[in-house]
């Protein structure tokens, strides 16, 4: 783990690239890189991640700034403008069912090509996609989901990059570590060593690749 600058982190991400970002309707979402993003004007990024919260929160700042050029979510309905977007202005959006888009990510961090669901059979989400008979039922193969970086919230972070969430802001985070090749962190509090017990680290420092400093 390399603890960095707000504004070297996000210079290191180029534009185009896939980023996954925590967060449920902006709780959990590391706000820090979502500004900088906007103020160093990144632009044609895919964002992965469960909505695109609303404007002037979250992800919706990047929706705002148009610097997206698709969003794989479960939710756009409380983003007027990611909706004005994808009619008007050609925003590409894969709507996924929330628990697929779970398994998705999990998948992805965990090596697998993709997951088996029922979840769509019957409807326009199985148009062009493999099905798969198992046990007499149908099920869909769902591809897994990884990116070239994952948009951390943390509430604690040792030195080591060991990290802990807090509440609700736990969601998505913890699966999306998982799923980049590089893992960017805000941490509300950065503590030494052995301030988190073993038992409570819910993302180990292996996986944590930067630490945004006073993020």
């Amino acid at each position: 783990m390399k603890m960095i600058a707000l504004d070297e982190a996000v210079a290191s991400i180029p534009d185009g690239a896939t980023l996954m970002v925590g967060g449920f309707m902006g709780v959990g979402t590391p706000e820090p890189l979502m500004d900088e993003l906007v103020r160093q004007a990144r632009h044609d990024l895919t964002i992965i991640a469960n909505d695109t919260a609303s404007p002037g929160i979250g992800i919706g700042k990047l929706v705002t700034a148009r610097a997206l050029r698709r969003v794989v979510a479960s939710h756009i309905g409380l983003n007027p403008e990611t909706q004005k977007q994808m009619i008007e202005d050609g925003l590409q959006v894969e709507l996924v069912p929330q628990g697929t888009l779970v398994e998705r990510i999990r998948a992805g961090g965990c090596g697998l090509g993709g997951i088996l669901t029922p979840t769509g059979i019957g409807t326009v989400v199985e148009e062009g996609k493999q099905t798969i008979e198992v046990g007499g039922r149908e099920y869909l193969l769902e591809t897994a989901l990884q990116a070239d970086f994952a948009l951390v919230q943390a509430f604690l972070c040792d030195y080591l990059g060991n990290l802990t969430y807090a509440l609700t802001g736990r969601n998505f985070n913890p699966l999306i570590a998982m799923a980049a090749r590089t893992v960017m962190v805000c941490a509300e509090h950065v503590v030494p060593v052995g301030v988190i017990a073993p038992d409570h680290v819910v993302t180990p420092a292996p996986l944590v690749d930067y630490v945004i400093a006073r993020c």
